[in-house]
């Protein structure tokens, strides 16, 4: 039985541009080296001894070995597992230890990367250009009144696009997620950035508490929202592209210290949890149509799709 249909047949969307979350910082030590795979690509991370990030293709252009696999960070340089060639965090080969002479163009690609908020985003970008916008600063994130963060994490059979629609389709959240009413929301776009406001009803311990959900996407990878007069949270989210056909999404909640130990903040996270595993089985069956049939009431998609075509090229 065929359970899904050929992502080529369902989606026909290219990975998008963007910042894209790769890694939690405390997954990368010092010195320590990460294999990684993401827009169609493999990838290495590494960290030098003095603390900074690296992003790199990952085959080594002498013999192909995979640099994640094996490598070692010695200093500021990853060392190749086969013949211990050596690479800068911008990819240049800066020794041969067997060799006189360097080949001039033993280079691996680098990638624009930057760690931010406890985490390590990638620059994808179609045709190569360098970043036109950083990844946005949450302070909550470095703030002490506020928890560690919870994360949750998923792979999903989709596409970033697909999956943050959703936050435009106030239809959705009756019927699928069982919301009292349609959301009432507000959206703004401005340049890459695209901000939504809802206001809600979610269920608690105490029952039904008015809220306020506000969305802050910064392009398809980093969203940030916040949800306040229910408990004071903020997550932060990342949808990566792994390939054409898969989405790594990472959730990270991080909520006020007066409220966590509270059934309602633990009750903000489990409905967000909810709501995502009921959206999941939903987008890896659906079928992208470029020409919705639309009506009123089902919110601004049309406007959302404008704003996301920017990120393609």
């Amino acid at each position: 039985m065929l359970l899904y249909l050929p992502m080529s047949e369902r989606l026909q969307l290219s990975i998008p541009n963007g910042w894209f979350q790769v890694a939690y910082r405390d997954e990368l030590d010092a010195e320590g080296v990460l294999p990684l795979r993401y827009f169609s690509e493999d990838l290495v991370l590494f960290r030098t001894r003095g603390g900074d990030v690296a992003l790199l293709d990952a085959f080594c252009p002498h013999l192909g070995a995979h640099l994640g696999h094996g490598g070692v960070v010695e200093d500021d340089h990853l060392r190749c597992p086969f013949h211990a060639w050596e690479f800068d965090r911008t990819g240049v080969c800066r020794n041969v230890p067997y060799a006189k002479r360097i080949p001039a163009k033993a280079k691996v690609r680098p990638w624009h990367c930057v760690e931010r908020n406890q985490m390590i985003w990638a620059w994808h970008h179609g045709s190569g250009e360098a970043p036109t916008w950083e990844v946005p600063e949450v302070p909550e994130l470095s703030d002490d009144s506020w928890t560690s963060l919870e994360r949750r994490r998923w792979t999903v059979r989709s596409h970033p696009q697909e999956m943050g629609e959703n936050g435009v389709d106030r239809a959705h959240f009756q019927h699928v997620h069982g919301t009292k009413n349609v959301p009432e929301s507000e959206l703004h776009l401005d340049g890459h950035i695209r901000r939504a406001i809802q206001h809600v009803k979610m269920r608690t311990p105490r029952g039904d508490v008015e809220g306020e959900i506000s969305i802050e996407a910064h392009g398809m990878g980093c969203t940030i929202t916040r949800f306040t007069g229910i408990c004071e949270t903020v997550l932060l989210l990342s949808h990566a592209p792994i390939d054409d056909e898969t989405v790594d999404t990472r959730f990270a909640f991080s909520q006020n210290r007066a409220d966590a130990h509270t059934g309602v903040a633990a009750a903000v996270v489990k409905e967000v949890v909810r709501q995502m595993n009921q959206d999941i089985p939903i987008w890896e069956h659906k079928r992208y149509l470029p020409r919705p049939m639309l009506c009123d009431g089902d919110g601004p998609i049309p406007e959302y799709r404008k704003w996301a075509s920017q990120f393609y090229g």
